[in-house]
């Protein structure tokens, strides 16, 4: 894959880095990938290759480039605990505010032909979600494992374009009964699909962490890949 860094202008001033991907043919539909607490580490940069292999112009924002630029931590006891202290004290307000930037500056770029979609994990699921419930910012939503998406159910009714969840029956960050209410918000919404993935924990897409679990993450890859032809693809 082609990738490159680039520099994105935030609406209240500064800027902030991202990590560009293209796909083998410079061209395609987009994708505003949206980091976990750990940063825009290899994982995620490996990710948005992954999905750039697969035809789509990915873009991974710096999300906690206000609290410390340039954040790429490992997945270890010291790495979750620094990461879920910048997730604490992140203004998630602004955070959506800077990925509505990303997004505007995705679909600017000559290499997108065709609509832009969110797609994210854990910090970065709930993250797509409140993104996704932005009148007029992406086209389309992934979420995965996006904890917290139960605590913020009344921008349910605000969700107008596709979007895609994944969660793990195993969670021990989502309980079960946060799923149910999260289905039973989007229950007469039938633009919204609900996966749950049995015998797995939060993270089973990380190939980098213990909880990894091959056949839940080749699923919810296949079905976000179909998800994706159907909703922002040419």
């Amino acid at each position: 894959m082609q990738s490159q860094r680039i520099s994105i202008n935030a609406k209240d001033g500064g800027k902030f880095g991202a990590y560009l991907s293209l796909p083998p043919t410079g061209k395609g539909p987009g994708i505003v990938l949206i980091q976990e607490i750990f940063g825009v580490n290899q994982h995620i940069r490996e990710v948005a290759d992954q999905y750039a292999s697969d035809g789509f112009v990915v873009l991974a924002p710096d999300v906690f480039w206000r609290q410390e630029p340039g954040v790429d931590i490992a997945y270890d006891d010291a790495g979750f605990k620094k990461g879920f202290a910048l997730m604490q004290g992140m203004d998630f307000p602004k955070a959506v505010q800077d990925l509505c930037s990303a997004t505007e500056a995705l679909k600017a770029r000559p290499e997108v032909s065709g609509k832009v979609a969110s797609l994210g994990f854990c910090m970065g699921g709930m993250l797509s979600y409140l993104v996704g419930s932005t009148p007029g910012a992406v086209d389309a939503s992934i979420c995965y494992y996006g904890g917290g998406i139960h605590t913020a159910l009344d921008r349910a009714p605000q969700v107008k374009v596709p979007m895609l969840m994944h969660f793990a029956e195993k969670d021990g960050f989502i309980p079960l009964e946060a799923v149910s209410q999260i289905k039973a918000a989007f229950e007469s919404n039938h633009n919204v699909e609900i996966h749950t993935y049995p015998n797995v924990d939060h993270g089973f897409n990380c190939w980098g962490r213990p909880m990894y679990q091959q056949k839940a993450a080749a699923l919810a890859r296949g079905r976000s890949l179909e998800f994706l032809s159907r909703t922002i693809s040419a």
